[in-house]
């Protein structure tokens, strides 16, 4: 991690966090010192980096989530000559997020095998059947709002049931981030986590 500090989100109401999709995977390298000086050129407070897979955090303003996501392809595009997806979430979100994943057993015993999808745009209406008919192993999924929870209890790295077959699924672009980031994330932002079992 790099950068200012930040704040949760009790400082800041307009918390938000920028997930890039395909960072430093497939061959699309980007330093995470570069996406910190594109979001404070952005002219975003407390901006700070977390892991290398393309997520910032930072004050977003009183901009929509729509807007932010314009602006950070475009200075990316422009400034690092990367083209990709930002998916933009706040605090709030954040936290609905945590809150509604429906494998919390999985979340507390394999978190790096649970992961979230987060979509650019709603799911087509039939997304939730498509993504379950397009599981050829033992994952399990559920679609809430704009967002795929899948549990790899395989691991990810060999299933077929990689981003694009989601995406393609879903019928809308997202990113993925492993439970571990998620709460990371949240913390660090101040998201309300979910109840520990029997808590």
């Amino acid at each position: 991690m790099g950068g200012r500090s930040f704040r949760p989100a009790g400082f800041f109401v307009t918390a938000r966090v920028a997930l890039l999709r395909a960072v430093n995977v497939g061959g699309v390298q980007v330093s995470m010192a570069d996406l910190q000086r594109v979001a404070e050129g952005l002219g975003f407070k407390g901006v700070r980096t977390l892991l290398q897979s393309g997520n910032v955090l930072f004050d977003g303003g009183r901009a929509s989530g729509a807007v932010v996501e314009s602006r950070f392809e475009e200075a990316t595009q422009r400034l690092l000559g990367l083209s990709t997806d930002c998916i933009v979430r706040d605090g709030a979100e954040w936290t609905a997020v945590e809150l509604a994943n429906p494998f919390p057993q999985e979340a507390l015993d394999a978190p790096g095998f649970l992961h979230t999808v987060f979509l650019k745009g709603p799911p087509r209406d039939d997304g939730e059947r498509r993504l379950s008919e397009a599981v050829r192993g033992r994952e399990r999924t559920r679609v809430v709002g704009a967002h795929a929870y899948v549990f790899y209890p395989d691991g990810s790295g060999r299933s077929k049931l990689t981003l694009p077959v989601i995406e393609r699924a879903l019928g809308a672009r997202g990113t993925a981030r492993n439970w571990n980031t998620v709460r990371r994330i949240g913390v660090l932002i101040g998201a309300r986590a979910p109840p520990e079992k029997g808590g």
